[in-house]
């Protein structure tokens, strides 16, 4: 009976091509960005923001916002400023990251950082101006066909996402954990849950608000979503010891000279690829409920264990 299922399964992944898929989202995902800021004076500090923002990545974060939203019955349109809005977000906390104060790389996505080009000053705007106007976006740019309330709730949960019970959170609890080697299984789960897994969230369950989801099937998305937010975090730890810099886009190794406690090394590797693994397959099990239309989820939750950057 197992078999028969995994044979189900794989019969159902197979007709889904995701790569065509990421492709296509990834495009709209693109133009988007492009559009949403244009150069204008004083142009250094735009220029700044597109330079990162448009740097290229996956954007998985953006087509997770969509993919949730058409799979609740909504549509691109209705969830491409909110998609936006978590890139902006996201690129904001990257430029951030990269800075000599936080964690000092001179790369990101096979680039040089933003303070490398721009200097430490415009690098630090640029994150500030890209997180305003991201909440500006979903406010302003939100077709009027998705009801206010809705949007109001998108806000308040980036904003959480975002703030001290989310990212910036994780992030001081990551920076305090530097160069201690006692740092709990507990702690490492906080400071992914917030620092990683807390964006995702609202990427997933942003979508789903949009296009008016149940409760409950918002209970099931935020399940979902932190599951493979987790698993996210347990891959790239694995990544920053197993591949290169031009695999990765950034410096690799980073976590070992920082002296970071990761889950490779409270796990070892295979035991941490199994926890990732196990991760993916509780968040599959959320979207049984939606059927076909849960396919672009479910394939893209597989795709976050088998990437190689």
């Amino acid at each position: 009976m197992v078999a028969a299922d995994n044979l189900q399964k794989m019969s159902e992944e197979a007709k889904f091509n995701l790569v065509a898929y990421l492709k296509e989202r990834q495009k709209l995902c693109e133009a988007a960005l492009d559009e949403a800021i244009p150069v204008i004076y004083p142009e250094k500090i735009y220029e700044s923001m597109r330079y990162s923002l448009l740097a290229g990545g996956k954007r998985l974060r953006p087509i997770l916002c969509l993919a949730t939203c058409e799979m609740m019955g909504g549509t691109i349109e209705m969830a491409m400023p909110t998609a936006c809005a978590v890139e902006m977000i996201h690129t904001m906390s990257l430029i951030h990251d990269d800075l000599p104060a936080m964690d000092n790389d001179d790369y990101r996505r096979g680039m040089l950082t933003n303070h490398k080009v721009y200097g430490e000053d415009i690098a630090i705007l640029a994150g500030d101006g890209l997180l305003a106007y991201a909440f500006e976006l979903v406010a302003i740019r939100t077709p009027e066909i998705v009801p206010r309330d809705k949007v109001l709730q998108v806000i308040a949960r980036l904003g959480r996402a975002l703030g001290a019970a989310g990212l910036v959170g994780g992030q001081v609890v990551d920076l305090e954990s530097e160069g201690k080697s006692d740092i709990s299984l507990e702690t490492l789960n906080f400071i992914h849950n917030h620092k990683t897994a807390a964006l995702l969230e609202a990427c997933v369950v942003c979508g789903g608000i949009l296009a008016s989801a149940s409760l409950e099937d918002i209970q099931r998305l935020t399940r979902y979503s932190q599951n493979i937010g987790l698993a996210f975090q347990i891959i790239d730890d694995i990544l920053d010891i197993t591949s290169t810099q031009e695999q990765l886009g950034k410096t690799a190794g980073k976590d070992l000279l920082a002296q970071k406690v990761t889950y490779p090394s409270l796990w070892g590797i295979e035991q941490s690829k199994v926890k990732a693994q196990e991760l993916i397959e509780a968040a599959c099990a959320e979207l049984e409920p939606f059927g076909e239309r849960a396919q672009p989820l479910v394939a893209i939750a597989h795709f976050i264990t088998s990437r190689n950057h």
